[in-house]
């Protein structure tokens, strides 16, 4: 019964477990675009929360250990899509990140994200994310 406890956070969540096609897709997406920064395994650059020499922060993990699941899919979406740009990140920002927009439809972006979001299981983090969601709703 325990391994069925995510579905059940996630629908709560009001998110539906994603189909095994759009992981699929997601999958070769987030290696073709996304995994030579951020980890083939979602883990991320070493030393991820300091910054490189030239004042820009590493790629961070996907994966439970980072922060990507502290942001609203929206907020996922949207940085994606168009980098780390306002209002995702301030003005002048200095990053790495790409915007997606010329690579990936909306739909390849949303099947990466489902991707990325199906590696997140522990209990205590999709109540976390639950909880941030629903704050985000107010």
């Amino acid at each position: 019964m325990r391994r069925f406890l995510p579905v059940v956070l996630l629908a709560a969540c009001g998110e539906a477990p994603s189909d095994p096609a759009t992981l699929a897709l997601g999958q070769k997406l987030y290696s073709q675009h996304c995994g030579a920064c951020h980890g083939m395994k979602l883990e991320g650059q070493p030393q991820w929360q300091r910054r490189l020499p030239n004042g820009r922060m590493p790629a961070p993990p996907h994966d439970e250990s980072g922060h990507t699941w502290h942001h609203t899919d929206e907020v996922l979406f949207g940085i994606t899509k168009l980098g780390l740009v306002p209002p995702y990140a301030p003005p002048g920002y200095p990053s790495d990140m790409p915007a997606f927009a010329g690579t990936l439809s909306d739909q390849q972006i949303r099947a990466v994200l489902a991707y990325i979001k199906s590696h997140w299981k522990a209990p205590e983090l999709l109540a976390a994310r639950e909880e941030i969601i629903r704050n985000a709703r107010k």
